[in-house]
């Protein structure tokens, strides 16, 4: 259940509808006109007006599954899709169910007292050139090989640039779609048909576990060294909640656990190498990770070289924690020494942070890090050990606000949000609220051109497969860019390269992989999880249209 019946107004009512809105659904779905320079709506569309509209009407970027199920949405219909979304419409990328059908008729009563927005066709309405605005992450620079070095130093201020709604329309890619990757490698698509593929993982025996989010399940790939495609694939566990993370355990060549992070849990399956179907019933780690299962839905895990820790990501329910309580220093004070310092709290409560526990989950979950807003991707350094994350940063404040960024994670660190970020910058929507935390934000290792999504991150290692990378990319990072919808002009939707020397990464980073784009309102490919192959190539998922691609050194194999 999203809420008890303690939080709010009684089931049934439109208000306690609009409570449940606002911290489970608002940070993807707007429901009214922009204000204040906020975006009118985020990385979902818009629902002014839903009950009695036509699914996937309007200028949002809609699943062909949503497009093609010709339903309207009247409150009987709407209750169907929350109660289950891809049981009413297979194929649609909306992956959070409302299970309680009170938490239903609460919500459809709120959407409909919404009224219809009176909207501009897209054709007449002119992309506006904005004064001072920055076009160093265009889409139409990227090309492998540019390199980017941001510094906190050099950020505009808030509001510099209007905030944008600037989602992207996913279209087939045609037959001059092409791929661009630095000279000396090739790119090959490797599979196709998958159904919103995200992170994916390589386990110890070379076997390919991809996260069909959206669908529910684990699916498994196996190809030899060198091959062009898989020559096997099976679905490894289905039936599970949002799933994302996934780890192997222990560390080495003989894992006898495959680790699945859910939505709201964390789940274990028995394993041996080679296995393409769980051998067993899952086995609950973490029962609850957060008292929400809104918002941010992406949970990633990592275990410790010691094979001791267990990291786990979990996102914020909101953009900047809208609507938070305030508190008193002292109530600060207490709240901080059990959570850590400029953790957030009630509905934010163990978000926006790293937790961390024992392989077994006995230990009780304690925050590791603070303030990272949605650390979607973690990885550990296998030459130090350092814990790194990928995380997208806040929206709302322009175009070139807030850089995403790939960090090493200090311990008991705090990263800014929702109060800081970068440093001592205060985000002016919760100005002079945090006084104490002037500072006290870690400026992170690597700032990301704002609003590229950066996603799954991983090192590559010294391979020596027949597709193996020269030995000047061994201890770099690789991280995949899902793309903006919050910046006027189209960026990310790619792979970057981060330069890391002994463990230290330098700032900068440069472009791998691109192409996705194909012009400023359309893309074909969303880039999400990035893993290394058995054979040392570097396979890239992206959930636009469902495939795998395959990067290697040397001529095509």
């Amino acid at each position: 259940m999203l809420l008890s019946a303690a939080d709010g107004p009684p089931a049934g009512a439109a208000e306690r509808g609009k409570l449940l809105f606002i911290q489970n659904c608002a940070l993807c779905h707007a429901t009214g006109v922009a204000t204040d320079n906020q975006p009118m709506s985020g990385q979902g569309p818009n629902l002014a007006g839903v009950v009695g509209r036509k699914a996937a009407s309007g200028a949002f970027g809609y699943t062909e599954a949503l497009a093609a199920s010709k339903l309207t949405w009247d409150p009987a219909t709407l209750d169907r899709f929350l109660a289950s979304p891809t049981a009413l419409v297979p194929g649609t990328t909306m992956g959070a169910a409302v299970p309680q059908a009170a938490d239903r008729a609460d919500l459809i009563a709120y959407l409909s007292t919404l009224p219809a927005l009176a909207v501009t066709p897209p054709e007449a309405a002119p992309r506006t050139e904005l004064a001072g605005h920055s076009e160093a992450g265009d889409w139409r620079r990227a090309a492998p090989g540019m390199k980017y070095h941001l510094k906190a130093a050099d950020l505009p201020a808030p509001y510099s640039t209007a905030s944008s709604s600037n989602g992207p329309r996913v279209v087939h890619p045609t037959p001059t779609s092409r791929l661009a990757v630095p000279a000396g490698f090739t790119v090959r698509k490797f599979a196709e048909g998958l159904t919103n593929p995200r992170l994916t993982r390589v386990a110890p025996n070379g076997d390919i576990f991809v996260a069909e989010t959206a669908a529910r399940r684990i699916r498994v790939l196996r190809a030899a060294d060198g091959a062009e495609a898989p020559t096997e694939m099976s679905v490894f566990a289905e039936g599970l909640d949002r799933p994302f993370g996934i780890a192997f355990y222990p560390l080495g060549d003989r894992p006898e656990w495959v680790y699945v992070a859910n939505n709201n849990a964390v789940i274990r399956f028995p394993y041996r190498n080679g296995d393409l179907k769980a051998r067993g019933p899952a086995e609950v780690i973490v029962p609850q990770l957060t008292k929400g299962t809104g918002g941010h839905s992406t949970r990633d895990l990592a275990f410790s070289l010691d094979g001791r820790r267990l990291f786990i990501s979990v996102g914020s329910a909101s953009n900047v924690g809208e609507k938070l309580e305030s508190k008193t220093p002292e109530e600060i004070r207490q709240w901080e020494a059990g959570h850590g310092r400029g953790a957030a709290w009630g509905y934010e409560a163990n978000r926006a942070d790293i937790l961390v526990t024992d392989p077994t989950g006995r230990e009780p979950l304690r925050t590791y890090a603070t303030g990272i807003r949605n650390g979607v991707g973690l990885a550990v350094d296998p030459a130090t050990g350092v814990l790194w994350t990928s995380t997208n940063e806040r929206d709302g404040l322009g175009d070139d606000l807030v850089p995403d960024y790939i960090t090493r994670v200090r311990e008991h660190g705090y990263y800014g949000w929702p109060w800081y970020y970068l440093g001592d910058h205060e985000d002016p929507r919760h100005r002079g609220a945090r006084p104490d935390l002037a500072g006290a934000a870690i400026v992170p290792d690597v700032l990301i051109q704002a609003h590229s999504a950066s996603l799954q991150l991983t090192f590559y290692p010294a391979a020596t497969g027949p597709a193996a990378f020269p030995a000047q990319y061994h201890g770099d990072v690789f991280a995949a860019l899902h793309g903006s919808w919050n910046r006027q002009t189209r960026t990310g939707y790619k792979v970057i390269r981060v330069r890391v020397d002994h463990g230290v990464p330098t700032g900068a980073y440069e472009d791998f992989l691109t192409g996705f784009v194909t012009d400023d309102e359309h893309v074909w490919g969303r880039p999400v999880g990035v893993a290394v192959a058995h054979d040392g190539a570097l396979l890239v998922t992206e959930d636009g249209n469902g495939t795998i691609w395959r990067v290697a050194f040397g001529a095509a194999r």
